[in-house]
């Protein structure tokens, strides 16, 4: 296999029986009444190795072991192509804009002026069909004057990981030494957003441990003033088959717990000065409005995953579910972005309610937490109709954030009756030929540019 090969065909999971392969009928649902979304965010894996061995880490710790059989970094040849595919799709559908995440990986482990290379090529072959808004989402530790002056000189938002202080963050962000990494993605966030290459700044991304104090956290992240915070809960299944470092297990509401005492510091004190997307999320959704990313609500799904052979892949946290569970078949050589768009797992992220099971669509919850993030419902043997993992940490946090908004003398509470769009605990929408909401999300988990 050379490096522009794609290898997807190989890892596709074998005789795959679990909704929504083979159950899903596309052209069912398009009889229903649901029609391909164009995709307006590209996850662009332009490095596969990482220069950390973080412990809840789904592309090295989880089930699938893929990238021992990529090459380890995207060719030109990769990056032309999906840089003519991304502009063949815009042009197709009438886009503008679209956001492009650079992922590893680590990314920056590109070096300068790979990564300088990468995002011309990616501008240029997309030209002048759309505008890309490029982010680059890295742990920090490679972030110094050089690596920010030729992100700055092409425009690149940047969004680092920290799990919170010293003592937080390194309890499962390490070097492969076992050393922690906080002083050395200090010194980059220091240099990110002092006042030179403040404006590059996109936010911050933390992965959730109800072992740690969740005020320190919030303030650890507070302190550099990020534009957007993003809490994520760590990858599971109901099989417990991905990562499990200490907390990270499926609970009754633990991680639920932790959020909510976050979500009162920062609801109280500075929701006006930094986004946390999941809170915002929440909070829109029980006003009746659609979320922006692939945590909670209904909206449809509308970005996939570029690996570094060029394979077109679903949310690539599905990495945590089985050996080639984020594979399509597909890939930039020989497939278009819309052919991508009707792919039954593409599919099943874009009808809303049909692609919940029973339990969830009968929940009094179901328009704000909408299964919860795709990956955390997935079960051996039936597959994703089935509630989050997390379902209880997500009904702790949605009921308190609903009683707070009650106590502010807003339109939304705890009660059934009381989540705009449910009565008596049933959506007044829930019928299986309804369409699904247009409003589009993003899949990746990183901060928005």
């Amino acid at each position: 296999m050379t490096v522009d090969e794609p290898s997807a065909p190989g890892l596709l999971r074998e005789a795959a029986t679990e909704w929504p392969i083979p159950a899903l009928d596309v052209d069912a649902e398009r009889r229903y009444g649901w029609r391909p979304l164009p995709l307006r965010e590209v996850v662009v894996k332009l490095v596969g190795p990482c220069n950390l061995a973080c412990d809840y880490c789904y592309v090295y710790v989880g089930a699938d072991r893929s990238w021992q059989h990529r090459p380890a970094m995207a060719s030109e040849r990769v990056l032309q192509r999906t840089a003519h595919r991304i502009g063949e799709h815009a042009q197709r559908h009438g886009l503008e804009r679209v956001r492009v995440v650079l992922h590893g990986g680590e990314p920056l482990l590109a070096g300068p002026e790979h990564l300088r290379r990468a995002v011309a090529t990616l501008r240029e072959g997309a030209a002048p069909a759309v505008r890309l808004d490029v982010t680059v989402q890295t742990n920090g530790i490679l972030l110094d004057a050089t690596m920010l002056d030729v992100l700055a000189g092409q425009g690149v938002m940047v969004g680092v990981s920290i799990d919170g202080g010293r003592a937080q963050n390194d309890r499962h962000r390490v070097h492969r030494d076992g050393t922690g990494s906080y002083d050395d993605v200090r010194r980059g966030l220091d240099l990110l957003t002092g006042p030179r290459f403040r404006s590059l700044f996109s936010g911050l991304l933390c992965t959730v441990d109800p072992g740690h104090d969740p005020i320190a956290v919030y303030e650890e992240l507070a302190q550099y003033s990020p534009p957007t915070i993003d809490f994520l809960l760590p990858h599971r299944t109901w099989a417990s088959s991905g990562p499990a470092p200490p907390g990270s297990e499926p609970t009754a509401g633990g991680h639920g717990a932790w959020l909510t005492t976050v979500f009162d510091r920062w609801f109280t004190t500075s929701r006006g000065e930094t986004r946390v997307r999941l809170f915002d999320d929440v909070l829109r959704l029980l006003l009746g409005g659609t979320a922006r990313s692939d945590q909670v609500g209904l909206s449809p799904a509308a970005f996939v995953v570029v690996d570094t052979d060029g394979t077109l892949q679903q949310v690539d946290a599905l990495k945590v579910v089985a050996p080639g569970a984020p594979e399509t078949g597909l890939n930039v050589f020989d497939h278009a972005l819309d052919d991508v768009c009707v792919h039954p797992a593409i599919v099943a992220r874009q009808i809303g309610l049909r692609a919940l099971g029973a339990t969830c669509r009968s929940c009094r919850l179901v328009r704000v937490c909408g299964g919860g993030h795709y990956t955390h419902r997935y079960r051996p043997g039936s597959g994703f109709r089935h509630p989050s993992a997390y379902c209880a940490d997500l009904q702790v946090l949605i009921d308190h954030v609903a009683d707070r908004l009650v106590a502010t003398g807003q339109n939304a509470g705890r009660d059934a009756g009381q989540v705009p769009g449910h009565v008596g605990g049933t959506s007044t929408s829930d019928s299986p030929r309804s369409p699904p909401s247009t409003a589009t999300r993003s899949g990746f988990s990183a901060p928005n540019a």
